[in-house]
C-alpha cells in the first residue's frame, strides 16, 4: 500500500495515483476543472468542532490526533478509503500551509497502520 499526502496547490503529477481531497472546504483559489482531484471525500475531514479546538497550532497536534482519530473510527468512509489504498496508489490532498500537522497526516499514518486503528477502535 502506498499512500502519500500533498498540499492541493501543487501540480498533480503522474506517480499520484488518485488524488483525493480529504478536507471539508474546497481549497481557496483553485478551479475545480483545474484541480486534478479524482474525488473529494470531504465527509473524511475533521468535524467543525475538531478543527477549531486544533486551531491548526502545532501545541494542538496530540489531542487533534486523538479526537480526530476517534472521529474516524465513526466514519463509515475509512474504510472506502483503505479499499482504495490497498487497490493502488493514493495521493491525500489537503489545504493547510503546515506540511506536518494536517488532517491528511493523520489519515496517512490510520491508513498504514489500520490494524492496529481498528484494535484501538475497539477498545474505546
Amino acid at each position: 500500500m502506498t499512500v502519500k499526502i500533498k498540499r492541493a496547490y501543487e501540480p498533480a503529477e503522474k506517480l499520484d495515483g488518485k488524488r483525493i481531497l480529504v478536507d471539508r472546504l474546497w481549497p481557496r483559489g483553485i478551479r475545480k476543472e483545474d484541480a486534478s482531484v479524482w474525488t473529494w471525500m470531504k465527509e473524511i475531514a475533521p468535524s467543525i468542532e475538531t478543527r477549531k479546538k486544533f486551531a491548526h497550532r502545532p501545541e494542538n497536534w496530540n489531542q487533534f490526533r486523538e479526537d480526530y482519530a476517534r472521529e474516524l473510527c465513526e466514519n463509515e468512509l475509512l474504510k472506502d478509503l483503505r479499499r482504495l489504498a490497498d487497490s493502488g496508489l493514493i495521493t491525500l490532498l489537503y489545504a493547510a500551509k503546515d506540511e506536518s500537522h494536517n488532517n491528511a497526516v493523520v489519515l496517512r499514518d490510520i491508513l498504514l497502520n489500520f490494524e492496529e486503528f481498528e484494535k484501538d477502535c475497539r477498545s474505546h
